[in-house]
């Protein structure tokens, strides 16, 4: 009976981590500058102030930023020992995977993806599936990237999968530990994060969140959000560059929120008036800058 529910286990697993927002282990990346969070390629991710940014302020939002502060902190605990099986079945997939197309494939994201399968049982009879599934991705992700980003791209194909299955072995041998560790300090952490939150939501940038999960980024917003950039080539939704511009169809102005200046295609008034709109919310915006230092 065990084993016949495992799957559904495992789908319910899936279902919750996909429901809070968490990356998903193959296309992560860990963004240092912004709070060491990991990170889908597709994320979405938005500058919230006021009253629903503190509404957001909640402990389920806290999971993803909790996790990737608890992983360092329970690293020094959490040590068990590689299992040969683990490294010699991953090493023969890795290299089969790799040796199809050595030049496209990514250490850190076939580590993900490796050690991410197994989140799904090793959360999947936890009371809470979420958290658990937090802590495991982060988990997998410190791990792969410590092996992977010391191994260049150019590598062949044995040393990267080298990497790869040790970061991704590593980390299975120490998620049990890692979930038991993370889970004793959530409290304290949520506790924390939910102060910082609402401070921040007051700030004129006001506080930054991912697929709905608040990222502590202290006084580095500008730096996280050019990593965001760089990284995985998104735009940050209501973040003011200090000027007046239109990136992916939303202008913003120093200060003021986005106002949209999407039209469709061959719609040449349409865009008129939409350019002619966010240039005339410049100009208010300006105008209220010249009158506050009056």
């Amino acid at each position: 009976m065990r084993t016949s529910l495992a799957p559904i286990f495992a789908a319910a697993a899936l279902a919750a981590a996909t429901t809070f927002g968490f990356a998903s282990s193959a296309d992560a990346k860990t963004i240092s500058a912004c709070g060491g969070i990991e990170l889908a390629a597709n994320a979405k991710c938005e500058m919230r102030v006021e009253g629903g940014c503190v509404a957001a302020c909640q402990p389920l939002n806290f999971q993803v930023q909790c996790a990737a502060d608890l992983y360092v902190g329970c690293s020094g605990q959490c040590n068990a020992q590689i299992e040969a099986s683990c490294t010699a079945s991953c090493s023969a997939s890795c290299e089969a995977e790799c040796n199809v197309d050595p030049g496209s494939f990514e250490c850190g994201a076939s580590c993900r993806a490796d050690c991410g399968a197994s989140c799904n049982g090793a959360c999947a009879a936890d009371p809470d599936s979420a958290r658990c599934r937090a802590s495991c991705e982060a988990t997998c992700g410190g791990e792969c990237d410590a092996r992977c980003e010391a191994t260049p791209p150019s590598a062949d194909c044995k040393a990267q999968c080298s990497s790869c299955c040790s970061g991704s072995c590593d980390a299975q041998a120490n998620i049990d530990c890692q979930v038991d560790c993370q889970a004793k300090g959530f409290i304290n952490c949520e506790t924390k994060l939910q102060g910082g939150c609402e401070v921040a939501c007051t700030k004129p940038d006001g506080a930054l969140f991912c697929d709905g999960q608040y990222v502590d980024v202290g006084e580095q917003i500008d730096q996280c959000v050019a990593q965001l950039e760089s990284l995985l080539e998104i735009k940050v939704e209501g973040y003011a560059r200090g000027d007046a511009q239109c990136n992916g169809g939303r202008c913003t102005a120093t200060g003021e929120a986005g106002v949209s200046c999407a039209q469709s295609p061959g719609n040449t008034s349409g865009s008129a008036a939409g350019i002619l709109g966010a240039l005339a919310a410049f100009g208010l915006a300006l105008g209220r800058r010249k009158n506050q230092k009056k």
